[in-house]
């Protein structure tokens, strides 16, 4: 991939496909080509033909999804599946058409078994059945996973896939409803503080494991492996540690600075009880994360407009 090259980061307003697009300016990739849902939407497949035989992106970070949390998983699980097999098929689809290069899948953790060992290896996938809070996600993912696979099998094209661990960054979903873990109890704790709440509830035991990765990190992972890495291998991206719902919750307190109880809801679902990714075949290709948990979520705290829960304006 050269600095003049054309690149097409699909999702570039999401949490990923804003920290590629930071990530390629910085390294010096200005040649970018991004479009958002209203000038394209991805899940029509003749319309995304018809962006890259017109634009001809040489290369593709597929980041645009349909993500969430428990709820939104257990409540919208047509809507998760139904849209990223859309979104996936039309870009996977044009890409090879139109003679892309190289296309880099982004998949999620949540391919792999709810009971894998741990931590869990790339050979893991489809051998148990899957996490059910948030199966429809995962079969799509697994489904493009596949796809990428078959292209690379019948036509030799370029096509790889990486797992990334939870990821966390200042364009993060807060909306309580719909979010993950980390930015939840990030808008939790901000806003018991200044209600001077008594009090904050977090879902489960407290007792699961989980991984979190920056998401800048994951964004120079992905870069990372489309200059160097060409095999239809997925490849795990995670920092190899991870910490209790109750550990998280902690330093999350901490670095809010909010004095209140913590309680937990025992009545609410867990997921699985530890979801570590084996970063081993990351490591080996040499590539390694940078920014710590801590360090990371007080970025964020940071950067984001706590009145509108959006980054900040040059955050």
């Amino acid at each position: 991939m050269d600095r003049d090259s054309r690149i097409f980061v699909a999702g570039h307003r999401g949490l990923v496909g804003s920290a590629l697009v930071r990530s390629l300016t910085a390294q010096g990739y200005h040649n970018q080509v991004c479009r958002t849902r209203a000038d394209l939407d991805l899940r029509h497949g003749g319309a995304v033909r018809a962006f890259f035989q017109e634009e001809r992106p040489e290369y593709v970070f597929l980041a645009a999804a349909r993500v969430g949390g428990i709820l939104a998983n257990a409540t919208h699980p047509v809507e998760f599946l139904l849209e990223n097999l859309e979104v996936q098929n039309s870009v996977i689809r044009a890409a090879h058409e139109s003679g892309v290069k190289k296309l880099l899948f982004l998949g999620s953790s949540c391919i792999y078994p709810r009971m894998a060992p741990q931590p869990i290896k790339e050979e893991y996938l489809l051998s148990g059945p899957l996490e059910p809070t948030n199966d429809a996600y995962a079969v799509a993912k697994i489904a493009g996973i596949k796809l990428c696979h078959a292209y690379h099998a019948e036509y030799g094209a370029h096509f790889l896939s990486v797992m990334p661990t939870n990821l966390y960054g200042p364009d993060d979903n807060f909306d309580l409803q719909s979010s993950h873990v980390l930015p939840a109890l990030l808008r939790k704790f901000h806003t018991s503080r200044e209600t001077g709440a008594p009090e904050v509830t977090v879902w489960g035991t407290g007792a699961v494991r989980r991984e979190f990765l920056h998401v800048d990190d994951m964004a120079d992972a992905c870069v990372y492996l489309m200059r160097t890495y060409d095999s239809p291998e997925i490849v795990n991206i995670g920092t190899g540690e991870d910490v209790t719902i109750r550990e998280l919750a902690e330093i999350i307190r901490g670095i809010v600075g909010y004095r209140g109880r913590l309680a937990f809801d025992t009545s609410k679902p867990d997921g699985p009880p530890r979801r570590l990714l084996d970063v081993s075949r990351l490591h080996g290709l040499g590539w390694r994360h940078r920014i710590g948990l801590e360090e990371g979520i007080a970025r964020v705290y940071c950067q984001v407009d706590k009145a509108g829960w959006v980054a900040a304006p040059g955050g």
